[in-house]
């Protein structure tokens, strides 16, 4: 199975009450496969980021999928996930290992940034995430 992934971490206040969204789209699919929001706690906005990323990647698992292509609105996490960026900060680096040892289990897997008008959805379930506190 071929799959797109939208994924959006969010913090109110950086830092602050955080949430996230996460919508699967199995490819040639209009409907989402799955749809995910939560509450995080008290996070920033790259952590929540990472949160979402994982979480997503999590869900995957579920699935037999050959191929995944994750799409975020973050620069920072793409650019550190494709290795363009080292991570640097100390609260993201246990989140980006976390990421990366479930990222080895995907055959295969590619992130792209895209713009925030493009990933409306996951950005709405994050916000009712972070509401649902």
């Amino acid at each position: 199975m071929m799959v797109s992934v939208f994924i959006d971490g969010a913090a109110r206040g950086n830092p602050g009450p955080g949430g996230l969204g996460v919508v699967i789209y199995k490819n040639g699919e209009e409907n989402p496969i799955r749809e995910i929001k939560g509450f995080l706690g008290v996070t920033t906005n790259n952590q929540a980021e990472y949160m979402a990323l994982i979480r997503a990647l999590e869900e995957l698992r579920k699935f037999p999928v050959k191929e995944a292509k994750i799409y975020s609105d973050s620069q920072l996490l793409i650019r550190q996930m494709n290795g363009e960026y080292r991570v640097r900060h100390e609260n993201l680096i246990p989140l980006y290992e976390k990421a990366i040892k479930i990222v080895e289990r995907i055959p295969r897997i590619t992130f792209h940034f895209i713009r925030r008008e493009k990933n409306k959805k996951a950005d709405k379930l994050a916000n009712m995430g972070i509401d649902e506190a």
